[in-house]
């Protein structure tokens, strides 16, 4: 999106366009603050996107940024206003995950990501709302409410870091941190037409994006990541966050990412993929993609809807439930627990059903659990065969658009939709399973509307610490193809 006026460029500017005008002194960090801060109060009401504010400090970073740059200070974030998601800490500000017995925590210091965009420049103006322990594709929670999408107020805006993506689809910056484990970075991208880089495993430290009172458990699978209006400050914030933990000595993985295949777009080979053995894909969803694909064609992209490179979806699918139960029932007080292995015991051995795998996973022994971990390992050594071949792999983010918002029907009871039949709403996680089971880098970037007028979104699996390669992948289809566009009703 190329914003034209200096109102446009305040709402709906990139952080690059930013950076790039207030280094040149076009604008200055305290008046950029104060139309987000702006826009903040009088579009948030039934949003409901951005429910911890701290905007005195954030008034105060922006003087002390503004000081910097008439000094010829020069920081790849210094002066842009952001908002972070409200389960990473910030010195001084509650950080719950949703949960009203920790309404009153308050964290004593920033999140090892925060800190890092912090130093950038970055200037903090509050936090976004999560689901309850970060568990769902609605942001609701009893403490804050529920966040909507600005597309439709009836839909979800996708969680977990929903709030997040409504946020920045209505202009409260350009920037914002959220973290994945069943697709809440790239999720709520596509449900709200926004941007979101779920890196390879491990590449961003997790510090201070834990549940309060516990300690930080890598489970292998949760990473966390940058979400934006356009794929260049996706890049922009990863290079910022990218980089072990410096707070756990002998701690943390030395990764070092690798440059992009290909620059030009033709230069690409693409495997698109839309249909997955465990569940269907919504029509509306395979026709943008079919579209997609056929532009990519167009264009000189080399394009195959097909590989015999590609690893078997239904089995990794059901990997990745038992490995993600097994992550998520960690913390499960001990009658939850009880419960989940009484449901266990009830499962038939024959039973390869995805809820069956959930079943088994929430209680697996650690010979069980080893298994998979094995399993996990040899997925990994099929995708880097893929990539010997295959540059990107294109597929959806999820099987619809963003749906209705249910917040009364007990989770275990919801449904989904998917042209008119109803399927298991924890079924949905097969598509983030995708590139989440193995532990690889996914880009999620706007690709049109559905039939109805909401957005689409794939998600661009890439290579094994080759981020670089499905951001530029990216950038060049948000380039050709058109990217972010604001939601109706919600210009600068």
């Amino acid at each position: 999106m190329q914003v034209q006026g200096r109102d446009a460029l305040l709402s709906y500017g990139t952080a690059t366009e930013l950076v790039a005008a207030l280094a040149n002194r076009k604008i200055s960090a305290l008046e950029l603050t104060e139309h987000v801060i702006a826009r903040i109060e009088k579009l948030d009401g039934e949003l409901n996107a951005v429910v911890v504010r701290d905007f005195d400090r954030g008034r105060k970073a922006a003087k002390a940024a503004d000081a910097a740059l008439a000094s010829g200070e020069r920081r790849p974030l210094l002066g842009i206003p952001m908002v972070v998601k409200e389960s990473f800490d910030v010195a001084g500000l509650p950080t719950t995950w949703g949960v009203p017995q920790f309404k009153d925590w308050i964290a004593p210091q920033d999140a090892v990501t925060v800190a890092r965009v912090k130093a950038a420049g970055a200037v903090i103006l509050g936090k976004t709302n999560v689901p309850l322990f970060l568990g769902d594709w609605q942001s609701h929670n009893e403490i804050y409410g529920a966040t909507k999408n600005p597309w439709d107020l009836t839909r979800t805006p996708g969680g977990s870091s929903g709030g997040s993506s409504a946020a920045l689809a209505v202009g409260f910056g350009p920037l914002s941190l959220g973290s994945d484990i069943g697709g809440s970075l790239r999720t709520p991208a596509h449900y709200c037409g926004i941007c979101a880089h779920k890196p390879t495993l491990a590449l961003v430290p997790m510090g201070g994006h834990i549940v309060p009172g516990t300690v930080l458990r890598e489970n292998g699978l949760s990473v966390v990541g940058p979400m934006a209006r356009s794929v260049a400050d996706l890049s922009l914030a990863l290079e910022v966050i990218a980089g072990p933990d410096e707070r756990r000595e002998g701690i943390g993985y030395r990764l070092a990412l690798r440059p992009p295949r290909h620059k030009e777009l033709r230069d690409f080979r693409v495997l698109v993929i839309d249909d997955h053995p465990l569940l269907p894909t919504a029509k509306t969803m395979r026709t943008a993609i079919e579209r997609l694909a056929q532009e990519l064609g167009k264009a000189g992209v080399k394009v195959a809807r097909a590989s015999h490179l590609l690893p078997d979806l239904a089995e990794s699918g059901r990997l990745y439930m038992r490995l993600l139960m097994t992550a998520l029932a960690v913390r499960w007080p001990a009658d939850l627990y009880a419960e989940a292995l009484a449901a266990a015991k009830m499962v038939k051995p024959d039973d390869t059903s995805l809820a069956a795998e959930r079943a088994r996973g929430a209680v697996l022994s650690y010979r069980e659990w080893a298994a998979d971990d094995a399993a996990r390992i040899r997925l990994q050594d099929q995708w880097s065969a893929l990539f010997r071949e295959w540059d990107v792999v294109v597929c959806p983010p999820m099987p619809t658009p963003a749906f209705v918002n249910d917040h009364t029907t007990p989770i275990s009871a919801r449904r989904i939709d998917i042209d008119g039949k109803k399927y298991s709403y924890f079924d949905q996680m097969v598509w983030p399973g995708v590139a989440t089971t193995p532990g690889l880098p996914s880009t999620a970037v706007p690709i049109g509307l559905s039939d109805t007028g909401l957005p689409i979104g794939v998600q661009i699996v890439g290579p094994y610490l080759e981020d670089r390669t499905p951001l530029a992948f990216a950038e060049l289809i948000e380039r050709e193809f058109g990217g972010f566009v604001p939601p109706p009703g919600y210009d600068a």
